[in-house]
């Protein structure tokens, strides 16, 4: 395992992680799920050092990657979870603990018959909504514009959420402040262009 590995890596499990006995603070905690090859969990806390991130990922070989991007001195406001995440998310966080979550390119599932194993579904946006605190935002992108659709859609029908950005479709192209992941790059480079959302937890 990479040196930095027990300092920056929690192991998922089934009681809730305590976020101040995490970070040794309490500052705001913002999530990311799904961290992918590190770009986010590692350029977007540098911008905001007053807040804390939790990365989820599950698999080792994608945490060594995020791993490469993280140094303690400047990264002691970030910490990687792993595990895969779905409605055990309500189970893993306290009720209330989230300022904030981000959801970067998850995998769209294209198949019709494979639509269940999205993540995007209303358990997950019911233990989603469990964690955060009431205004908190969740933003989420993604390049596969049939997918856009039914993540729109889903928030859409909970009545936990609303949406930030068009109330009908929830859908815009551009986003300020936002980090460009390796993914995302590479799918533009092959003329797919993302499409962002975010939602408002009532």
């Amino acid at each position: 395992m990479p040196e930095d590995w027990a300092q920056f890596v929690v192991e998922g499990k089934d009681a809730a992680l305590d976020p101040a006995e995490l970070f040794g603070n309490a500052q705001p905690l913002y999530i990311e799920i799904g961290s992918g090859k590190g770009e986010f969990i590692s350029q977007y806390p540098l911008q905001h050092p007053q807040y804390n991130f939790l990365g989820f990922e599950a698999r080792d070989k994608r945490i060594r990657n995020i791993l490469k991007k993280l140094s303690p001195e400047r990264h002691p406001n970030v910490r990687v979870v792993r595990l895969m995440v779905d409605a055990n998310l309500a189970q893993t966080l306290p009720e209330s603990s989230v300022s904030g979550a981000f959801i970067q390119h998850p995998d769209p599932w294209p198949k019709k018959r494979h639509h269940k194993r999205r993540l995007f579904q209303q358990d997950f946006l019911n233990a989603l909504a469990t964690v955060l605190m009431p205004d908190a935002l969740v933003h989420v992108s993604t390049d596969h514009a049939e997918y856009a659709a039914w993540i729109a859609e889903t928030f859409l029908r909970n009545p936990r959420y609303i949406s930030v950005f068009d109330p009908v479709i929830g859908v815009q192209p551009s986003l300020d402040d936002h980090v460009r992941t390796w993914y995302e790059a590479e799918q533009q480079r092959q003329g797919y262009a993302p499409n962002f959302m975010c939602f408002r937890r009532l």
